[in-house]
């Protein structure tokens, strides 16, 4: 335990919140194993609840805690997940936690049988070709206005002991409609022993307001009638600090409920601000600024609702839309101005050609119109973004419009284009010449069907906000909140300037519009830390005047007021909690400053890819993100985390986690698994394909393959080998793009069955060939003991036996479906299992940068066939259990002979084949016209109908 305790101090500061580990990573001389364990008397433990615990067959989850804390509304925060496998066999757990969408994961770390996994950070390999364009995003993007993302790890621990999983991730807080909140999702799927959830908010400023919400559910409502905390929920309150901890028992969690979906805890709290400029803090050459003035007169503004009434939105979101819109209306000001559009195929304008003042008659129509509104026909979302950019522009153009008004857009649909306009490029193209930088524009996404991405380079490019709605989510209550959150504009054309060459690398510091409640946050680095202080200059737009705001900012007394802050904050920390964190805290503390400037420079990067017009100046806003990412250890979109998988031995113990050389970092992903968040609003029927393909790096250790020479690779080739006679035989086929042939049939039998389809390249430079086949696809259907397949592409391999996973072969993963297990090495090959007497080898052969003629391919070889039964047959398959014979010379041809199988004569003449993807070399006796005579019948007669075609040979018995 000692030894484990100091491979943990050498851990980077990210780690150390693991040190209070002692005597609960390894308890196998726990006689008491089988008992869970429990922070209450047993006696008080109802039968229900004992009940539930005993069914449990998962490993048990002994202890979660979440530890935050927030310093300067900036939060770190540590997650500990301890998980006993009551049982003697190895068993998988199954970590997962939802971490907040804007937050960027720091670090994971497991510990399993006393070793410990640490991760680490790598650039994401790109995608090629255009493909990034359109599609939605992959998950990871944390600059999408989603609410949780979801991590994944899982891990094998030995029978009767425990892992422990430490998660850890940072997020600067959004203030919305004057308050920050913090949200903690609590989802264990079952019932903790302990569980616990610690806020600590510490502030340089007074926090003057603090309130803990109920636990928010999927169905619960987002502004419960009464505002009370969970149970066992105790706040800790002072001037600058406050601490606020929620600890259900056991007992009390399963009365909030038993199927471990307690909620979300969330903590909402304000501080005190001064007029001025703002909060500005120094530390350690880098600066932030947040700036959030009060007290200021409202901005008029003009709006234009532009609403989807298409056929898709019939029944509750439609109803809870109008709900929405009525409730607006009477939010609207008397200096307002603002028209309705609805859009499906048609486009309707409530009133035409202008925009309406706020008054009883017209709100009264505005009622009636969007009483009327029937959801019917198709999505045109091009034509409505014209008509409403056309409408509100026109009216700021004529003699009515108020100069210093704010102007916007808010545009809400549920779906894709259907009508009109179909193009991502082209509808935001036509957007932004409609729109002329005159106004913005605010999107809202309802369900899962919605072009998200679409709708937030929309809001992006044209200065506004995003927002999507989940399909199950109380569609009102958002509506209502987002609105608010717009409604009250106090500010326009912002702009945040410092001191001319003292300052370098300034994130964005011009803004649109600043709306009340909001806050606008600028980091940067200090380019003359020798100076006495910073100047600040804030100029904006407000009603009918321009605001100028300065002050000079001693640097050396903000510098010494952050250093308490910090020191305060690990004081804080420390008592009665986990051991170590107050260090942790210290050494990321000491650096906040610094990592709030990193985490606001990525999310400006991540944002301005998506607006970037030319790729050159996408690749350089990828580049420094991707830089920035590495730097401070941050899993973004544009990185990827590794972490090396235990493996559990024989004996049941686990194998030293293999050492991390100097250079490791510089390993590509596809060397481990692919490690990113998966999106817990992504779940439909595709959702589970892409959920391995979501994880954090499982990375295995590197074992060598053992592969047989009875194979099909190439071009294609195939090679048989017959060890007994010591020789081996090889024939290509010549084959037809498209055409799908039989591998391996035994489907009568032990119910596999292999089918590899063709396609072509042309021949390279020189060759006598004018086309060459290869194989760019290989099913397996497994029928006992019931039906699974996996489809294997060069770049994907798909599962289908309990679930259907979609696994990219850039990963190293193993999966075991119960009929199909399936092992993936990283660019390198996919080994397939069935019934443990079966198994196949895919070498993945795929080109960096491939010539007109190289196609990436696939190479297919039998390492195991005891399973199959002797009437085995295809191409392969029918060779297993023959013996071959081998003739004097042929009198017609010197250099061949007659080879003898399965009671047929063929010639053939010695050839080298090159198989393992060119590694080796093997001797082979070479049968012409794609195998006549060496194999049973014509090549035509392995020609199959479709990859899943499962009929015995000969073709035409098909038994399904």
């Amino acid at each position: 335990m000692k030894m484990l305790l100091g491979a943990l101090l050498l851990m980077s500061t990210t780690s150390l919140f693991a040190l209070d580990l002692v005597d609960q990573v390894q308890i196998g001389d726990n006689d008491d194993l089988d008992d869970f364990v429990l922070d209450i008397a047993p006696h008080r433990v109802p039968r229900q609840v004992k009940n539930i615990l005993t069914k449990e067959t998962r490993p048990h989850i002994q202890e979660l805690s979440i530890n935050t804390t927030i310093l300067s509304r900036y939060s770190f925060t540590a997650v500990r997940c301890i998980m006993l496998n009551r049982h003697a066999a190895t068993a998988e757990g199954l970590f997962r936690f939802h971490v907040p969408a804007g937050a960027f994961v720091t670090n994971f770390t497991m510990i399993v049988g006393g070793h410990v996994y640490q991760s680490r950070v790598v650039p994401r390999e790109r995608r090629k070709g255009k493909q990034a364009g359109d599609k939605a995003q992959k998950s990871g993007d944390a600059s999408r206005e989603k609410d949780v993302e979801m991590f994944r790890m899982a891990a094998n621990i030995p029978g009767r002991n425990c892992a422990v999983f430490l998660l850890a991730y940072e997020e600067l807080l959004q203030r919305r409609l004057g308050r920050y909140e913090h949200v903690t999702s609590l989802q264990p799927l079952q019932l903790v022993s302990r569980l616990s959830v610690d806020v600590t908010i510490v502030d340089h400023s007074p926090v003057t307001h603090l309130e803990v919400l109920p636990l928010r559910g999927p169905n619960s409502p987002r502004t419960p009638a009464k505002p009370e905390p969970p149970v066992t929920t105790t706040i800790q309150r002072e001037k600058n600090v406050c601490k606020v901890t929620f600890s259900p028992n056991i007992v009390q969690q399963a009365k909030i409920t038993t199927n471990g979906i307690l909620g979300d805890f969330i903590v909402r709290f304000d501080v005190q601000r001064d007029m001025g400029v703002g909060d500005l803090q120094v530390l350690n050459g880098h600066f932030v600024h947040y700036f959030a003035p009060k007290d200021l007169p409202v901005v008029p503004k003009n709006v234009v609702f532009v609403i989807d009434t298409s056929a898709s939105m019939l029944g509750t979101k439609m109803r809870q839309t109008k709900d929405a819109l009525l409730t607006i209306l009477r939010d609207l000001r008397a200096v307002d101005r603002f028209n309705f559009i609805s859009f499906s195929n048609k486009i309707k304008v409530w009133k035409t050609s202008h925009l309406v003042p706020v008054t009883p008659l017209n709100i009264r129509d505005a009622k009636k119109f969007i009483y009327t509104l029937v959801p019917t026909g198709g999505t045109n979302i091009d034509g409505a973004v014209q008509t409403g950019s056309a409408l509100l522009r026109d009216y700021l153009s004529g003699p009515e419009a108020n100069p210093n008004s704010v102007s916007l857009i808010v545009f809400l649909t549920d779906g894709r284009p259907t009508v009109g306009e179909f193009q991502s490029t082209a509808i935001l193209g036509n957007t932004r010449s409609a729109v002329q930088e005159k106004f913005c524009i605010f999107t809202i996404g309802i369900g899962n069907n919605v072009d998200y991405k679409l709708l937030e380079r929309m809001s992006l490019e044209n200065c506004g906000m995003t927002r999507q709605i989940h399909e199950e989510a109380h569609t009102s209550a958002i509506l209502k909140g987002f609105y608010k959150e717009i409604g009250t504009p106090l500010l326009s054309d912002i702009r945040i300037n410092y001191t001319e060459d003292s300052v370098e690398y300034v994130t964005q510091h011009l803004f649109a519009n600043y709306f009340n409640g909001s806050e606008l946050v600028v980091a940067g680095k200090l380019s003359n830390q020798s100076a006495r202080s910073l100047h600040v200059q804030v100029t904006a737009s407000n009603d009918d005047k321009t605001v100028v705001l300065e002050a000079d900012v001693p640097q050396r007394s903000q510098q010494l007021e952050t250093e308490m802050h910090v020191k305060a904050a690990a004081v804080a920390k420390s008592p009665g909690l986990t051991q170590g964190w107050g260090d942790t805290l210290g050494g990321m503390g000491a650096d906040f400053v610094e990592r709030v400037w990193g985490f606001l420079s990525i999310k400006e990067g991540l944002r301005s890819r998506l607006q970037s017009r030319t790729s050159r100046e996408r690749e350089e806003h990828v580049q420094r993100a991707t830089t920035l990412s590495m730097k401070y250890h941050f899993l973004t979109p544009l990185t990827n985390m590794l972490v090396d998988k235990p493996e559990v031995l024989a004996d049941g113990t686990v194998a030293p986690a293999p050492t991390i050389t100097p250079d490791a970092d510089n390993e590509l992903p596809g060397h481990g698994e692919e490690g990113q968040l998966q999106r817990e609003d992504d779940r439909q029927s595709s959702t589970r394909s892409n959920d391995l393909a979501g994880k954090v790096v499982r990375r295995p250790a590197k074992k060598s393959v053992t592969i047989s020479k009875t194979s099909a690779d190439g071009d294609p080739h195939f090679v048989v080998d017959f060890p007994l006679s010591n020789l081996a035989v090889c024939f290509n086929i010549n084959g037809e793009p498209g055409d799908v042939l039989r591998l391996v049939s035994d489907h009568k039998f032990s119910g596999v069955t292999v089918n590899g389809k063709l396609i072509s390249a042309p021949p390279p430079p020189g060759s006598r060939k004018h086309l060459r086949t290869y194989f760019s696809t290989i099913t397996i259907v497994a029928d006992q003991p019931r039906r699974a397949y996996i489809e294997v592409t060069p770049n994907k391999v798909i599962l289908d036996g309990r679930d259907r996973l979609v696994l990219p072969c850039r990963s190293s993963v193993s999966v075991d479906s119960g009929a199909i297990s399936v092992a993936i090495m990283a660019e390198s090959n996919v080994t397939v299992g069935i019934g443990g007497n079966i198994s196949f080898v895919i070498l993945l052969h795929r080109y960096k940068n491939p010539a007109p003629y190289q196609k990436d391919h696939l190479g297919f070889y039998i390492q195991n066939s005891t399973g199959l039964s002797r009437g085995c047959h295809g191409l392969l398959g029918q060779f297993l259990y023959e013996e071959v014979g081998l003739a004097e010379e042929d009198p017609a041809d010197r250099d061949g002979k007659l080879l003898k199988v399965g009671g047929r004569s063929v010639l053939a003449v010695r050839k080298k084949r090159r198989i393992y993807g060119g590694a080796q070399s093997v001797d082979c006796w070479f049968a012409r016209n794609n195998g006549a005579k060496l194999i049973d019948g014509e090549y035509q007669d392995y020609v199959v109908l479709h990859m899943f075609d499962t009929g015995e040979w000969p073709h035409g018995t098909n038994t399904e």
